[in-house]
């Protein structure tokens, strides 16, 4: 039996959930979207051990803190930009849901909250991206019980639905 899988529409930073995944650059430095609403939830301290982590490859995952958010930890992981999906793509969005859920079980996180990586500013279109997430998330071996995709709209939303019930 996997993880139980749910999905809302909400915002990440308000999330009780042991740790909440951060759609964050390869630099790991604050930007815009999910990852500036993190940074400036979580507070300066998380910029400064960011700065230490030395960046993050597309595809891979780094554990901080969470200092002022709910959750304890903060899986910072980089998606792919969509290049039309003959670059890789889908490879890298899902090895960004399997290493952030191995950070997970490292840190012995119960429950994991995601957003829709990489279909912000990075373009990657909702359905398939959900759809990538959903079979990642089912198919990692971990000991996560609890796996929340978060979703900024109503079209994310949609996507994850549809990607549930299939």
């Amino acid at each position: 039996m996997g993880p139980r899988l749910e999905h809302s529409i909400g915002d990440i930073t308000a999330e009780h959930t042991d740790a909440i995944v951060n759609a964050a650059n390869t630099e790991l430095l604050e930007g815009g979207g999910v990852d500036g609403a993190i940074h400036s939830a979580a507070g300066p301290a998380l910029a400064a051990e960011c700065r230490l982590l030395g960046g993050c490859d597309v595809g891979e995952a780094k554990v901080t803190k969470g200092y002022q958010l709910p959750s304890r930890w903060v899986i910072h992981t980089v998606g792919p930009h969509w290049r039309g999906g003959n670059d890789g793509e889908p490879d890298l969005l899902a090895s960004c849901y399997r290493n952030s859920l191995a950070r997970a079980d490292e840190i012995g996180a119960q429950s994991v909250a995601f957003p829709a990586i990489s279909t912000g500013i990075y373009g990657y279109p909702a359905q398939l991206a959900a759809r990538i997430a959903v079979t990642a998330a089912r198919s990692t071996d971990n000991r996560v019980g609890l796996i929340r995709f978060i979703c900024f709209d109503q079209e994310s939303f949609d996507a994850y639905s549809s990607a549930l019930d299939g």
